[in-house]
């Protein structure tokens, strides 16, 4: 895809943190991409008390706004983003339709590799009754395939990666492995079998970090095996969270954000899907399976597959982990194919320019 014509815009995009962090950290991104491309963003944010370890040093063009009923609330930009189905004030939208020229309204949804996602990208919205009458809201939809809007990757990303020291990293935040030892990076959610993922890493020597929350808690107090080591982490920027998963042989994520950023560094990765009370979670992580083992080896496809859907607690016990150095050649190929593809901000940036 062609580098966008339009020119740089003012952007709203409005966040609501529900019960972690995966929302913020999306919207952070996307944030912080659309300014490095030259666009100035309002970053709508009700609890933006993430933002102290995640970005502790901002970024220009980017202006957090903590988001209560109080807000004062300003024109509207040239572009207003709903991160998924979070509803702008009422006032905000009667002043969207007010506009001589309104803003292109985008609802941004949550990644799915699920059929639907599909057909439903790009589709309009318009609205019949209220605030926003007569106005469109649209719909963009992130995703694996060349018909949906892509994964947020920004530009110069392979590069940097490309040029990581990973001992330097290592060594500058206290990480000190042994001689020999495998690093594995562990952010999960509660209800993670934990006490089985020791077990099996326990079959050669590894030091496995763990983020700060459940998988630290969770790990806490186990008994462990003899060539298993633990070392807890603070919060880290997501720069530096980026640098963790490039400088380990498993990552182990949860959620939406760590999820894609695994998938960008290249080593294997197991994805913590969110639990949906209605077992919905499960649909969507076998989804994103079929997906992501096509063209791999069947023998690996189904280890791989049986191990994540075990630590989804979708099968009752957690497989030997499959061959980490055949999983890694297998994500190397699934990332150079994602790569292949327009990145998440370049097709936004082209569709608001279409839809303006």
């Amino acid at each position: 895809m062609a580098p966008t014509p339009c020119p740089a815009l003012h952007w709203d995009l409005f966040c609501r943190v529900v019960d972690n962090y995966g929302d913020i950290g999306v919207c952070w991104r996307l944030a912080a991409d659309l300014a490095g491309r030259g666009h100035t963003v309002r970053l709508w944010v009700d609890d933006p008390t993430a933002l102290a370890w995640i970005a502790p040093d901002g970024t220009p063009r980017v202006q957090p706004i903590h988001w209560t009923d109080a807000t004062p609330l300003p024109e509207p930009g040239d572009v207003v983003i709903e991160a998924f189905g979070c509803d702008p004030p009422a006032a905000f939208v009667a002043a969207m339709a007010a506009c001589p020229r309104p803003p292109a309204w985008i609802n941004l949804e949550y990644l799915s590799a699920e059929p639907y996602v599909e057909r439903s990208h790009r589709l309009p919205s318009p609205q019949a009754s209220g605030p926003g009458a007569r106005l469109i809201k649209w719909f963009f939809y992130p995703g694996f395939t060349a018909a949906t809007g892509g994964l947020l990757r920004e530009p110069g990303l392979v590069a940097t990666q490309a040029a990581f020291d990973a001992p330097r990293w290592l060594a500058a935040n206290g990480i000190a492995p042994h001689p020999g030892e495998r690093l594995v990076s562990l952010f999960c959610y509660p209800g993670a079998p934990l006490a089985a993922l020791l077990g099996r890493l326990g079959d050669a020597p590894t030091l496995l970090l763990t983020t700060p929350g459940p998988a630290t808690d969770g790990v806490a107090g186990l008994p462990l095996p003899t060539a298993v080591r633990v070392q807890p982490l603070p919060w880290l920027s997501q720069a530096g969270y980026d640098r963790l998963l490039w400088a380990c042989a498993l990552n182990l994520v949860r959620g939406e954000d760590s999820f894609v950023r695994a998938q960008w560094a290249g080593a294997p990765f197991a994805w913590h899907i969110y639990p949906q009370h209605d077992g919905a979670h499960a649909a969507k992580l076998d989804a994103f399976l079929a997906r992501h083992l096509q063209g791999a080896p069947a023998a690996l496809g189904a280890a791989i597959g049986a191990w994540m859907r075990a630590w989804n607690g979708l099968q009752p016990e957690l497989p030997p982990l499959p061959d980490l150095q055949d999983w890694a050649a297998h994500t190397r190929r699934w990332r150079d194919g994602l790569c292949a593809q327009p990145d998440l901000t370049t097709q936004l940036l082209a569709f608001v320019c279409e839809k303006r």
